[in-house]
């Protein structure tokens, strides 16, 4: 199990350090439904990233590995097609870098939000947005089609989730415990990742396109 969760690590990695989820909750603790808003979101993203690798973990787990002593031709051409459309998206990112966008409506619409609404979007950014979506797919793949008991692949399903939310529940944590500290951080933060957002983005998912990729390509070579 722990060279599963070691390779499940970069794309854990990737969906914790997306910007868009970040903005997202750094824009709800400086609202005025600061407490209400973040923690739903939070609760919501979690639930995202379980959901939508642990649907993607219980279909991988059909592929049938047990005529082969590694990874199945089924399952390696399924990561191949993940890590080519994830190489895809960064070059889609990478070319929308310079482009001026306006924010998207719920960014606009952050200080309305109450607890259900938050909890909505954050699961929805978390299961339906493509780049995590994707993300959570090859992770849901990784850990279905590993030789592992059910038992072990729920442990490194909630692993990986925990990993993934990380960086959005931690603010949310600092922020209850000490909030007057945290809004200059905050602030200057959000600002930084507004600023960057595709680039960041771009590098991300050509470094996780390219693990995946690789790794499908090792099973089937």
């Amino acid at each position: 199990m722990g060279s599963v969760i070691g390779e499940l690590l970069p794309l854990a990695v990737g969906v914790a350090i997306s910007p868009i989820p970040i903005i997202a909750v750094i824009l709800m603790l400086l609202s005025k439904r600061a407490g209400g808003a973040s923690a739903g979101f939070g609760v919501g993203w979690i639930l995202g990233i379980l959901v939508a690798t642990g649907i993607f973990m219980f279909l991988a787990g059909s592929i049938d590995t047990s005529d082969s002593d590694g990874p199945s031709a089924t399952a390696s051409w399924v990561k191949v097609v993940l890590g080519v459309l994830l190489l895809l998206l960064a070059g889609r990112q990478w070319r929308s870098r310079n482009a001026h966008a306006e924010p998207p409506k719920w960014m606009q619409a952050i200080d309305d939000l109450n607890f259900v609404k938050s909890t909505g979007l954050g699961f929805a950014l978390a299961a339906i947005n493509p780049k995590n979506l994707l993300l959570c797919v090859s992770a849901g793949v990784g850990i279905g089609t590993a030789a592992m008991s059910g038992g072990e692949q729920v442990v490194a399903l909630i692993v990986y989730t925990v990993l993934a939310g990380s960086t959005v529940l931690v603010p949310v944590i600092a922020y209850a415990v000490a909030a007057d500290k945290m809004r200059g951080t905050l602030d200057n933060l959000k600002v930084w990742l507004q600023s960057n957002n595709a680039a960041v983005m771009s590098v991300l998912l050509l470094v996780m396109g390219a693990v995946v990729l690789g790794k499908g390509f090792g099973g089937l070579f």
